[in-house]
């Protein structure tokens, strides 16, 4: 635990329970140049975890903190949410039980799997029609005794703990020489609480660099101005434990890209399939349409179009290696 950067540089934040799910640091590497046109990294979060990595790791670390054998979780999403997958395949590796209730949208492939499996991790799956009924269903669940309740997407003050702590890694390995400061990091944006995070974590650690959110939601609920709260939302409780005030989010240090956006959530966007090849020949690595094809066409683009203004990293959020080898 101690050796977390984030319990590092706030040693009373120790005190907040957390249980080891990922291995960190997860590692960074940069493509071809003449492939991609740019300069381009990618930071390795699939790689996180034994299984089911990916950035839902680092925030379900301080939300399952006080779950024990036995406990009951329940979570909402989407059909196709990863959330609810990692959240249930995590629960059962505490020996809890998960429940989900998930609300229909646009499918595609990845997002059909993802459904499969997490409803074969799940103990019960309550499906309705939208999110706000999601809401409602669940409202009734969380009044279940012993029931721990996980937030859409882990996306709380006490889950982006886990992406502050992120950016604190990365900031590291930048001063270890392992990829030099980027100008700009490109994430999926949902429900903001990696690139929330990863602003506060980037502030803290005194880096200028810019946190770009690819929209992949609908833009009343996926913008600028929520990601900036969930940043101080979290600053807030870091206060509260430690009595120290981190420093605040610029506003130009966050960034939304909408042109990605397929038009509604889980939909794919159609000229993400070349960014997506591309990276599956280079390394392997194979995206998904809802999030993570998106997000990477976004870094792409900027990668050829900012050359002379600073290197691009693409934070790999979405592990696709149980999509392989069934695990």
């Amino acid at each position: 635990m101690s050796s977390l950067p984030l319990i590092l540089r706030f040693p009373a934040l120790a005190r907040i329970p957390r249980v080891p799910l990922g291995t960190f640091p997860s590692p960074v590497e940069r493509l071809a140049d003449v492939e991609v046109g740019g300069e381009l990294w990618l930071k390795r979060d699939d790689l996180n975890a034994t299984a089911f990595g990916g950035n839902k790791v680092r925030a379900l670390e301080f939300l399952l903190g006080a779950v024990r054998s036995g406990d009951h979780l329940l979570t909402i999403g989407g059909e196709g949410s990863t959330h609810v997958l990692v959240t249930a395949a995590m629960a059962r590796q505490l020996g809890a039980q998960a429940s989900a209730v998930r609300w229909v949208h646009d499918m595609n492939p990845a997002a059909r799997a993802v459904a499969e499996r997490a409803a074969r991790l799940c103990d019960r799956v309550t499906a309705v029609k939208s999110p706000l009924a999601a809401i409602v269903r669940a409202s009734a669940g969380r009044l279940r005794g012993r029931t721990h309740w996980i937030p859409i997407g882990g996306t709380s003050p006490l889950g982006m703990l886990g992406h502050v702590n992120a950016g604190l890694e990365l900031a590291e390995q930048v001063r270890a020489g392992a990829l030099p400061a980027p100008a700009r990091i490109v994430v999926p944006l949902g429900s903001g609480g990696t690139t929330a995070g990863l602003a506060l974590g980037l502030a803290i650690a005194g880096l200028d660099t810019t946190v770009v959110g690819a929209r992949v939601g609908p833009r009343i609920a996926v913008n600028r101005a929520r990601v900036l709260r969930l940043a101080r939302s979290t600053a807030r409780l870091i206060h509260r434990h430690t009595g120290e005030r981190p420093p605040n989010v610029s506003r130009a240090r966050v960034r939304v890209v909408h042109d990605v956006y397929g038009g509604a959530y889980g939909r794919p966007l159609a000229r993400a399939s070349e960014g997506a090849a591309l990276l599956h020949r280079l390394t392997g690595v194979r995206l998904d349409d809802t999030y993570s094809a998106k997000a990477f066409t976004a870094a792409l683009a900027l990668a050829r179009r900012e050359q002379v203004g600073g290197s691009t990293l693409f934070w790999l959020t979405f592990d696709a290696r149980w999509m392989r080898d069934g695990a």
